[in-house]
């Protein structure tokens, strides 16, 4: 077995993990130190998660202040507050432009590559590290993690090479999209060596109206029940299981983006919706409250506000509570105001001798076309069967949805929950557990809403992680494991 040492390792060579490398790097060449800073990546390149962002535009960070940046973080934003000061957005925009790659701001702060290409957020990252002094290897899956009495760790990956260092870094994401390297590694690698692990659900996904989708046969293959996958790695190689952990992983409410539409679906699914308002509910009791833009997919509920809401409706299904939201269609209008202007328009469309000889129902569906998309009456008629003329505007301002469930980790954007924050120290992401032991991005129980958030949040967790595991790493310990390279 070939043995190889680093004064740093990184596992996980996504965006948290190339700027762990880059800060480390870079820090060991202010000092003037020789030190030596590895990434172990397990898929055939870095990165893999940051090339699906923003559907490969990849909207990589959010040019807002702290006072407005911070009110998009979850569940403690102030942990994040060192992390971002140390690297702010702007900075992370004048880094990525020394590694080569410009960028644009669009609307809502948010930052995206000039060219609109996620490869060249991957590339310029990949390109910062490897040039401070970092060497990024992939293909290299971990499966086991050892603390010697000296304090170093030694790791065996997959393949039968062994690594040993003096300070480890778990940069390993969190549990979305697990084809792209994210299987919840980091978080049994936590729990073994002490650390609390906050129970996981997926955020930034879409949340499933009930009877959206046709379980109808899932129904049949388990006996009325509807088959929530999805979740809990399995044990395999040395990794210990994950355990005693309330989360998605159970199964409760996830519903797989797969299960086909229902009638319903089909005819909600493919519309967008601007300047909406939605309001959760949460065991009857008012949660939330969002207002702009609304997508109803093969999912369900998702753009920019149905994510928003659904990092609290996700929690609130996995924790037993029931769901609904409301959307209202016409939230800058009084319903006063709507209901004297649809009665205007009814008797104007009464009154059209076109629509002398027509059925009521037929008036109606011509008054439904003035106050709504054409694609969405079918779906807004089926919800609401007995909508009239009198009822409309109060149904158009309170069109309700149940919630059945979720779409899992399959296609959500983020893992909320993770390592425990309180075990953790913010000014330098090192474990106040176990000495010489880093977390930064997704692993941490740390996330934020859509929009260039939580990538800015992984970026300046990694950076001061590397920065401090390469500050505080004594030019005694540097390579104290005596490896062959």
């Amino acid at each position: 077995m070939t043995n190889y040492s680093a004064d740093i390792i990184i596992i996980g060579g996504g965006a948290a993990g190339l700027m762990a490398a880059a800060g480390a790097a870079e820090t060991f060449a202010r000092k003037g130190a020789e030190g030596k800073v590895m990434v172990l990546e397990k898929m055939p390149r870095p990165g893999r998660k940051i090339m699906i962002t923003g559907k490969g535009r990849c909207n990589f960070t959010n040019l807002k202040a702290w006072n407005e940046f911070s009110e998009h973080v979850h569940p403690k934003p102030g942990f994040l507050k060192p992390s971002f000061y140390n690297l702010t957005s702007e900075r992370m925009l004048d880094f990525l432009q020394e590694a080569g790659m410009e960028s644009v701001v669009e609307r809502g702060d948010r930052a995206f590559p000039a060219s609109h290409l996620a490869s060249d957020v991957v590339d310029a990252l990949v390109r910062a590290a490897e040039q401070a002094g970092a060497e990024v290897l992939c293909n290299k899956e971990v499966k086991e993690i050892f603390r010697q009495d000296d304090g170093s760790f030694h790791i065996k990956c997959a393949d039968g090479v062994s690594y040993a260092c003096s300070k480890l870094i778990i940069c390993t994401g969190g549990l979305s999209y697990p084809k792209t390297g994210s299987t919840g590694d980091g978080y049994a690698w936590a729990e073994q060596m002490g650390h609390s692990v906050r129970p996981l659900f997926p955020s930034l996904t879409a949340v499933v109206p009930r009877g959206y989708k046709d379980l109808s046969t899932t129904l049949e293959m388990t006996g009325g029940k509807p088959e929530m996958t999805g979740g809990k790695p399995e044990k395999t190689g040395g990794k210990p299981e994950m355990t005693g952990r309330k989360s998605e992983m159970t199964g409760k409410g996830h519903i797989h983006r797969s299960e086909p539409l229902s009638e319903l679906g089909q005819m909600l699914c493919g519309n967008q919706l601007k300047n909406v308002a939605l309001t959760v509910f949460i065991d009857g009791n008012e949660a939330q409250y969002e207002f702009g833009d609304l997508d109803f997919t093969d999912g369900g509920i998702e753009g920019p506000i149905g994510f928003k809401v659904s990092r609290k409706c996700v929690n609130a299904i996995v924790n037993g509570s029931k769901v609904h939201v409301v959307m209202d269609m016409k939230p800058a209008v009084e319903i006063e105001d709507l209901t004297v202007r649809i009665s205007t328009l009814w008797n104007e469309v009464s009154k059209d001798k076109r629509n002398a000889q027509k059925l009521y129902k037929d008036r109606f569906k011509i008054l439904l076309t003035k106050v709504l998309p054409m694609s969405l009456i079918p779906a807004f008629v089926r919800c609401n069967p007995n909508a009239d003329h009198k009822t409309l505007a109060k149904l158009l301002k309170n069109w309700k949805f149940e919630i059945a469930g979720y779409v899992g980790y399959e296609r959500c954007v983020i893992t909320a929950g993770g390592v425990s924050l309180d075990e953790i120290t913010p000014k330098t992401l090192e474990s106040k557990l176990v000495p010489g032991l880093y977390f930064a991005g997704e692993v941490l129980d740390l996330d934020a809403d859509t929009g260039g958030y939580n990538l800015q949040t992984a970026f300046s967790t990694g950076y001061l992680a590397g920065i401090n595991a390469a500050r505080f790493l004594d030019k005694l310990e540097m390579t104290v494991c005596g490896c062959s390279k």
